[in-house]
């Protein structure tokens, strides 16, 4: 039987050089979850939109709009890095895309993108007009995707060059699948656009970079996330905007992050709140 792996030392909490968000001998005693919750910016009349928490509220500070919030290294070698600030105008412009498409509060947007940084601008602009992210793994097999999508019935896919492709022998098969947005980052893909398709670049370079962020609920659906088995049935598990209460307190206390970290993930995109 192999050896136990050796205990890792830790000093006392008072001598780390940065002091845990949770000290459990201090904090076990007198726990209390709604000291987080108030944490949270919040909207009028007690509405919580996890695109606000997440981005808005850092993007309208005065002390953290210019503060890194994503930094994206491309398989090419390329480097782009975004401000909240930023962060919001990307986001922003999205919704209004999705609202020049007539996408609006509890319609379905998915998206299956390589993990570049117009994941994020989607994912937090379809939040921002209420509507109920996808987000599929990049590559998902055709067949899946289709289950995914008709079993709610969605409305906006996406995507890019290789991946539109793919996928096109399933396209008739979505009967309210409305539009196609394809981002070919950084003009990588030779191919023209599909006559049925949007390109992302366009809408985006069309659209105001200033929106109203839907008031949400808590119990509001925001995100929906697959799984498949065996024979490519779709089950999907939908997530309210409530959630980003569990996600910040992962981020607080889990992963005990703090201002000036760094957070790196490698696993699928799935749901890019907590971190921020």
């Amino acid at each position: 039987m192999p050896a136990p792996f050796p205990p890792i030392p830790k000093p006392p909490i008072d001598e780390f050089a940065v002091r845990p968000n949770l000290d459990y001998s201090r904090d076990r005693d007198r726990f209390d979850l709604q000291s987080l919750i108030d944490e949270l910016d919040w909207l009028p009349d007690g509405r919580l939109n996890a695109a606000h928490e997440a981005i808005d509220r850092h993007a309208e500070n005065p002390d953290t709009q210019d503060k890194t919030a994503l930094i994206w290294e491309g398989r090419y070698g390329e480097r782009e890095d975004y401000t909240f600030a930023q962060m919001k105008l990307e986001s922003d412009k999205f919704a209004n895309v999705l609202r020049s498409l007539g996408i609006g509060r509890g319609d379905h947007v998915f998206i299956m993108l390589e993990r570049v940084p117009e994941l994020y601008f989607a994912f937090f602009g379809i939040l921002k007009v209420g509507g109920i992210a996808g987000p599929l793994p990049y590559a998902t097999d055709p067949q899946w995707v289709k289950a995914a999508m008709q079993d709610v019935d969605t409305k906006v896919l996406v995507t890019q060059p290789d991946m539109r492709l793919m996928i096109t022998p399933i396209i008739p098969e979505l009967f309210e699948l409305q539009h196609i947005l394809v981002l070919n980052k950084n003009g990588r893909d030779p191919m023209p656009l599909d006559y049925q398709d949007l390109s992302y670049e366009e809408e985006m370079s069309k659209a105001t970079s200033r929106t109203e962020t839907v008031h949400t609920a808590q119990d509001d659906a925001a995100v929906i996330h697959y799984r498949f088995d065996d024979s490519g049935a779709a089950t999907g598990v939908t997530q309210e905007h409530g959630a980003v209460i569990r996600h910040y307190a992962t981020g607080k206390w889990c992963l005990d992050l703090h201002p000036d970290d760094s957070y790196w993930c490698s696993a699928e995109p799935g749901t890019p709140v907590g971190t921020f």
